[in-house]
């Protein structure tokens, strides 16, 4: 961690005019900055209420000072004021602390630059726009999503700027770049389905999405697309997306087509969740697998054409690597393209870019600086996906693979040659399935129990059949013999569902498991680094300081599985719109109605780890009355509190009636109650304030968590804190 340079014998020795930063840098202090920087971008999320002019003129002045102390260590030294060591830890010191507050301010930034007005109401009426992206929802439906939106009777400071429409008629189907009208069904994107839980809010508002919903009637089409433009260009991917689907057909063309261009629209959501249930989800999303795939095969097809000219006597040069470098820089950008460019891809295109530079530049391709310097350049560009599921997992698994060499490299003589492919290939499906894990477990709440098993059947396709297969296609297409290639191509995706659909088959395939408290994941990113930094080979002081490192990233390991293995789910569930009510038994989580909430409830039971689906968890003993009128008794601080859950107009009717001490009137319809009635009434009106409610037995009582105290007040929490930001 430390720098270090020639010391004297004695301290306080002047220290040598040049600057020692280079040698800070090979000591091993780069990998630590995208630390650093992390933790100011989730110092930024953890905050309760939105930053203010205070909070970034604050973070300016920590960085200013502290850069200060970092330049100024080395003067320090060279007067005698302070020794070596201490002047070595108040350069990193400073360092450290700049990093911080530079993460701090850039997400800070970012979240200003994407600022955009978040519909308030629900809008019902005429949705006028231009098509930017076509993909598909959960719910198995074509989904599009406009931009230059004109809502009727909205204002343009009130109108968003990105909005998605889900659509049950599909026919015709607009293409992307073309102006449309239809009549829509909108609101502000939903927040979470329980206090704490996944916050859709917060990914509409960096993606721009003031607004979602869903239209039952035709798109029409008001204008053509222009000719040129970026969208002439998304418009072919899709044409070359198309195209493969209709070549190769079925699933197997939808998934080649996925791998090529990006684009899942085709991919039915039983293939999703076979997919996900073998731990082969990953395959069909452009990430850091498929960049370097293509790259190496395209950097490895250039050296072999180069070697084989060399031998017919064309002399080459001895920087055949250098140029394969190049070509295949090349073509993972036209990858980048082809692929729609989303944030994955972007992610996966700059970590496999930083590789191929390093080989160019006579650097190691692969190491835990490339993998820094790669972060150091999401954080500038899009700090924002540090929190996501693919960052996390993408960036675990390449420091697995990179930490995995050394020990391969020290027994692979000992393996025969013709296992070695096998071996290495098994080494890395399990680092990266061990390094993966815990954080798959705690974004998606399942494990895949062969999911090792899953991977080693398929990737080897991918990588030596169907990958190849798509580059030569693209090379062929041009000429008109692109076929014979996406045949191959269409074979290798083939197998890959087949297996897929095998695994996921399997007896216990799947272990679902509780959705982790907030700190689980934070501590478990955190312990992480620190145990990976805290290995890294450097100076006899980084060695020193290693050790506290170690075990600070250690306890957090340990602090997180503990926390996540003692946390307990919220007894009581209510949605946002009323609609749904679930209380935690012995036999899991009862329903009170088999019907309404449905998205709302399937969220509450994989958060608890059930395998139910809302009929059967409807079914399980405790609700009592009809259907329009279901009631249970709670158990809270020594006294019974009747819990009842109202539906319509003929639910509601009695609900005066109901209203007395120790009693919750639950309805998705709003209730003539006043504000100081002895009951606690948690209707629409009352929700729309708090969003959904969890309710937890305390010896005082029933502890009452609502989504809007657990969020916080933030820029993507309160759509009318936005309006006219645009």
């Amino acid at each position: 961690m430390a720098y270090a340079a020639a010391r004297p014998a004695q301290g306080r020795t002047m220290a040598p005019a040049r600057s020692r930063a280079p040698i800070a840098l090979r000591a091993g202090m780069l990998p630590w900055l995208p630390f650093w920087m992390g933790l100011g971008i989730g110092l930024w999320f953890a905050l309760r209420s939105q930053p203010g002019a205070a909070h970034y003129l604050a973070a300016s002045a920590v960085a200013v000072l502290a850069i200060c102390l970092a330049l100024g260590a080395g003067r320090l030294v060279r007067l005698g004021h302070v020794g070596w060591d201490r002047g070595d830890m108040l350069r990193i010191w400073g360092i450290a602390i700049f990093m911080v507050a530079l993460g701090f301010l850039l997400i800070g930034l970012r979240s200003w630059s994407v600022a955009a007005p978040i519909l308030d109401f629900r809008y019902y009426g005429a949705v006028e726009g231009r098509v930017v992206e076509i993909d598909r929802s959960s719910g198995d439906r074509l989904r599009l999503t406009l931009d230059q939106v004109v809502l009727e009777r909205v204002a343009p400071d009130r109108t968003p700027r990105h909005v998605r429409i889900s659509l049950f008629v599909t026919d015709p189907m607009p293409v992307p770049g073309q102006h449309v009208m239809t009549t829509a069904h909108l609101g502000p994107p939903n927040g979470p389905a329980e206090p704490g839980g996944f916050d859709f809010r917060r990914l509409a508002w960096f993606e721009g999405l003031g607004a979602v919903g869903y239209s039952r009637v035709p798109v029409l089409t008001v204008a053509p697309p222009h000719e040129g433009g970026m969208l002439a260009l998304h418009r072919l991917r899709m044409r070359i997306s198309q195209a493969m689907m209709d070549s190769i057909g079925g699933q197997a063309g939808a998934v080649a087509s996925a791998l090529m261009t990006g684009d899942r629209s085709g991919i039915a959501e039983a293939t999703n969740d076979v997919m996900r249930a073998s731990s082969l989800y990953h395959i069909i999303s452009i990430s850091g697998l498929h960049m370097t795939m293509l790259a190496g095969f395209v950097y490895a097809a250039v050296r072999l054409l180069g070697v084989g000219v060399q031998l017919c006597g064309v002399p080459l040069g001895t920087r055949l690597h250098k140029w394969a470098a190049g070509v295949a820089l090349l073509a993972a950008l036209l990858y980048l393209w082809i692929s729609g460019g989303g944030v994955a891809t972007e992610r996966s295109f700059i970590m496999v870019a930083v590789m191929l530079l390093a080989i160019i530049a006579d650097r190691r391709a692969v190491s835990l600086r490339t993998v820094a310097l790669a972060a150091m350049v999401l954080f500038f560009y899009m700090p924002e996906g540090m929190t996501s599921a693919g960052f996390q997992m993408s960036f675990s698994a390449t420091v697995a693979l990179i930490l995995s060499q050394r020990p391969w490299q020290s027994v692979q003589h000992h393996v025969p040659a013709l296992l070695r492919p096998a071996a290495m290939l098994i080494l890395a499906s399990v680092a990266a399935g061990l390094a993966t894990t815990p954080f798959a477990a705690a974004h998606f709440g399942r494990m895949s129990q062969y999911g090792t098993l899953a991977n080693l059947l398929v990737v080897p396709v991918v990588g030596t059949i169907v990958m190849p297969a798509g580059v030569i296609a693209a090379v062929l297409a041009p000429l008109g013999m692109a076929q014979p290639a996406l045949w191959l191509m269409g074979l290798g995706t083939k197998w890959m569902l087949f297996i897929a659909e095998w695994v996921a088959g399997l007896n216990g395939a799947v272990a679902y498991l509780p959705a982790p408290p907030g700190a689980v994941l934070p501590l478990l990113g955190v312990g992480a680094c620190l145990v990976v930094l805290a290995g890294l080979r450097g100076t006899p002081d980084a060695a020193r300081l290693s050790a506290p490192h170690r075990l600070l990233g250690m306890a957090c390991l340990v602090a997180a599985a503990v926390i996540w293995g003692m946390a307990t789910r919220p007894q009581v569930l209510i949605s946002a719109e009323g609609d749904a009510v679930g209380v935690m038994t012995a036999q899991g989580r009862a329903m009170s109605r088999p019907r309404g909430g449905s998205f709302t409830v399937s969220n509450w039971l994989d958060a608890d780890g059930d395998r139910a689906d809302q009929t059967a968890a409807a079914a399980r003993p405790l609700w009592q009355g009809p259907e329009n009128h279901r009631q249970t008794v709670l158990q809270a601080g020594g006294r019974a509190v009747t819990l009842h859950h109202l539906s319509g107009k003929r639910g509601a009717e009695n609900a005066a009636a109901l209203c007395r001490k120790d009693t919750i009137l639950v309805a998705n319809t709003d209730l003539p109650i006043a504000k100081d009635a002895p009951c606690l009434v948690l209707d629409p009106a009352r929700l729309r304030r708090s969003g959904a409610v969890a309710l937890n037995p305390s010896p005082a009582g029933l502890n009452i968590v609502t989504v809007r105290t657990a969020s916080g007040a933030r820029d993507w929490t309160d759509a009318r804190r936005n309006r006219g930001r645009d």
